[in-house]
């Protein structure tokens, strides 16, 4: 058996939390997975065994070489990192997944899970047909994921995950449902896409807006914008629109963010 490699970031899920999961995901025989990470396919075979087709990226050769040595009919193995190997121009031209949608599902190494999210919408947005990601993750991450705004855990990730997809935590694992087992508590994560809302003017503006004022999530909305671009004195009534500016960052909504960001896309 291949042990789990530390540069990884492997962590493999136990037989008995198996069942759980592929109840919470729920496969249909006309519907095609992408799989990131399928480690030694203890996901991987169950999913294959209900769902028309599994697309999975696994970056250690040696699971990828027995996974494709496995031979399971439905099953591409694709060697890589997700990151880097991700196409979405196949995926915006299968007649299949166009008509049924894709679903994603796995287990993330918490060292990346958020740039994988990132790509995950930054693919649904381009025209991949993504419904939903069934995402094992570090619990902390899954309460960024989830926190609401004035929280302690409100911040980038909870802004432009939650502006193209409501998330749901399905189930909370404990370190013993993984082998070696983590040092931290885990979650499952079902994140279901939609289109941006509400909608921005320049996603991009958005986004590096969002990034810029939690660099001073602490200090006034005023202030923290200066990481961005210069904007007036603090003050009810004073800021773009009608935001105070003397609000913290972490106070506002995703919607207040939008219309923020609309503010200072406009000529």
């Amino acid at each position: 058996m291949i042990r789990a490699r530390k540069r990884f970031g492997q962590h493999f899920l136990e037989p008995a939390w198996v069942d759980k999961l592929i109840r919470a995901i729920d496969p249909q025989p006309d519907q095609t997975f992408i799989e990131i990470g399928p480690g030694r396919a203890a996901l991987t075979r169950p999913l294959a065994s209900r769902a028309a087709r599994v697309i999975a990226y696994e970056i250690d050769r040696d699971l990828a070489a027995q996974l494709r040595d496995e031979a399971i009919p439905n099953v591409t193995v694709v060697e890589g990192d997700f990151l880097e190997q991700f196409n979405i121009r196949p995926h915006t031209q299968s007649p299949i997944a166009i008509r049924n949608g894709l679903r994603v599902a796995g287990n993330l190494p918490y060292n990346v899970a958020s740039p994988i999210m990132f790509t995950l919408v930054e693919a649904y947005v381009a025209g991949v047909p993504i419904v939903d990601a069934t995402l094992m993750l570090q619990r902390e991450v899954a309460e960024r994921l989830t926190a609401p705004p004035g929280t302690k855990d409100y911040g980038v990730l909870s802004i432009l995950i939650g502006h193209s997809a409501d998330v749901d935590v399905l189930l909370n694992l404990p370190p013993g449902a993984f082998r070696p087992a983590p040092k931290v508590d885990s979650a499952v994560v079902r994140l279901r896409f939609h289109p941006p809302t509400p909608p921005v003017r320049d996603r991009l503006l958005f986004e590096r807006l969002v990034r810029a004022v939690f660099t001073r999530r602490r200090k006034t909305l005023a202030n923290a914008l200066r990481a961005y671009r210069s904007v007036p004195g603090p003050g009810p009534g004073t800021g773009p629109g009608t935001i105070d500016l003397s609000r913290r960052p972490e106070t506002l909504t995703i919607a207040e963010f939008a219309a923020l960001a609309d503010v200072f896309s406009s000529p």
